[in-house]
């Protein structure tokens, strides 16, 4: 990874943010810290720049972006954009996890440039694993998702399942595309992983877990912008969502099925 001269870097990182619109008035440091735009996409937030929705039964965005799609896995699919479909246990490259999740609600949502660029948990509860699966780097921005079929379940993506209490089990995909030089997961206790890493050799990496994880806890970071999927089980969310919507970290998206607020 590069690293921009000092001097440099807040000329480089203002310019950026003017022409994407980034709010440079969330950074965790002062831009002179950062030593690559590649730290600098992956930038922290200030403390308090963010607030967790306070319900109860909440399920919070976790991340910043727009929402591609969303709606109910319906035989074993999942709307990539309108008139395309893809299959979700290519998605989990996991047959088993794919059943678990039938007739459940998902959500896309696709990070640019200008966005925060970490993932965080949308619900308390457990890490169960994480799954690394090697492919393409295609863009993923909408233009894009709209013409060419099966951009997320090729694409190289990182399957982060969790298991929380009246949600059950949870899949959030990472999604890697053209211009995202490396996902990185925390495993919270457990090693670090770097898809950078797993990308050289070129084969599936899974890492079985359990370790606890509040609701909005970081669970990784972007290089860049991306995509995040988040699939429930049947009957366990309602997602009040709709397309082109603004999401941010840590607001509502919807609540767990059967709960208040």
């Amino acid at each position: 990874m590069q690293t921009v001269p000092h001097v440099l870097r807040p000329l480089a990182y203002r310019a950026f943010a003017r022409a994407v619109g980034a709010n440079l008035e969330e950074t965790e440091l002062a831009l002179d810290e950062y030593a690559s735009f590649g730290e600098f996409f992956a930038r922290r937030l200030r403390d308090g720049a963010r607030a967790i929705d306070p319900g109860r039964h909440s399920i919070i965005s976790p991340c910043d972006g727009v929402v591609a799609a969303g709606g109910i896995v319906e035989q074993g699919t999942m709307v990539q954009a309108k008139g395309r479909n893809y299959p979700l246990a290519e998605l989990l490259a996991s047959d088993a996890l794919a059943a678990k999740l039938e007739g459940g609600a998902y959500v896309t949502i696709y990070l640019s440039p200008r966005d925060y660029h970490r993932v965080h948990a949308p619900c308390a509860g457990r890490i169960q694993a994480y799954g690394y699966v090697p492919g393409a780097l295609w863009p993923v921005n909408p233009k894009v998702v709209a013409r060419r079929d099966g951009v997320f379940s090729r694409n190289e993506r990182v399957v982060i399942e969790l298991n929380c209490p009246e949600l059950g089990d949870v899949a959030l995909v990472m999604v890697g595309a053209a211009g995202v030089g490396n996902i990185v997961l925390h495993g919270r206790g457990a090693q670090e992983l770097s898809s950078a890493a797993l990308r050289r050799v070129g084969e599936r990496h899974r890492m079985e877990l359990d370790v606890p994880v509040a609701r909005g806890d970081e669970l990784g970071a972007f290089r860049l912008g991306s995509t995040v999927i988040l699939v429930f089980g049947r009957d366990r969310a309602r997602l009040g969502l709709s397309e082109g919507q603004v999401v941010s970290f840590g607001e509502a998206i919807g609540q767990i099925r059967g709960g208040d607020t």
